[in-house]
């Protein structure tokens, strides 16, 4: 659908927001058929709370493509390798966080006494604080370690300037991105552990809700506009 570069639109945001919330739903019917009404009540309440804790994510990558000033037409693209490695991280988090309750049962307070701390510093979030993306750490060791250029070369993370292969800033964008969805799984896979213990479960309500997230981002976008 997105092969070739190009603005997303309120009108094409919308229809592919309803698709993938349609698959999240009919997908419940899955679990239904497959594991029974236990399993169909955790799939779901794992996915409204992951849906509803991902929104966060959403309002973070406006924050960054302002800042880096991505074209739209290239945010797409960039989304896209940011919600698969989104999708790899989950996988590896939730798997090992159901290892870990399964072996010591109460890593779960800590998981808890973890969610509560993110809470208040969430109220007490000074709105007025400018956030210099520059001097993320994340940032720092692509600009250290990586060959970067300030400017972009249409959709490609890399280009070949002066014969030698760098970064183009959708690059840095995407590790931030990555990085910052690293934070947001810290908060949301321990919710949603404790909904259900289920790995398949936990991780099909984690990614019906992410891959959404990209035709939400638009659709805000557009609204906004």
């Amino acid at each position: 659908v997105h092969r070739e570069a190009h603005e997303v639109h309120t009108k094409e945001a919308a229809v592919e927001s309803a698709a993938w919330i349609g698959c999240g739903l009919a997908f419940s019917l899955m679990v239904w058929w497959w594991f029974g009404g236990q399993a169909t009540g955790e799939y779901m309440s794992g996915y409204l709370i992951e849906k509803s804790l991902s929104i966060d994510n959403v309002f973070v990558w406006a924050l960054i493509m302002g800042y880096f000033r991505v074209p739209q037409k290239y945010q797409h693209r960039v989304l896209f390798w940011g919600i698969f490695g989104a999708l790899v991280m989950r996988a590896i988090f939730i798997f090992a966080g159901v290892s870990l309750i399964e072996r010591f049962e109460w890593v779960l307070y800590i998981f808890g006494a973890f969610l509560l701390y993110t809470a208040w510093k969430i109220a007490h979030h000074d709105e007025d604080k400018q956030v210099d993306y520059n001097q993320n750490v994340a940032m720092r060791l692509v600009r250290r370690f990586v060959p970067t250029t300030d400017t972009y070369d249409g959709q490609k993370l890399f280009t070949l300037k002066n014969g030698k292969r760098v970064a183009t800033p959708l690059f840095a964008v995407l590790i931030l991105i990555e990085a910052t969805d690293v934070v947001f799984a810290v908060d949301s896979v321990p919710a949603v552990l404790a909904v259900s213990r289920e790995p398949f479960i936990v991780f099909a309500s984690n990614a019906f809700a992410i891959l959404g997230l990209r035709s939400l981002y638009f659709l805000l976008g557009g609204m906004q506009g």
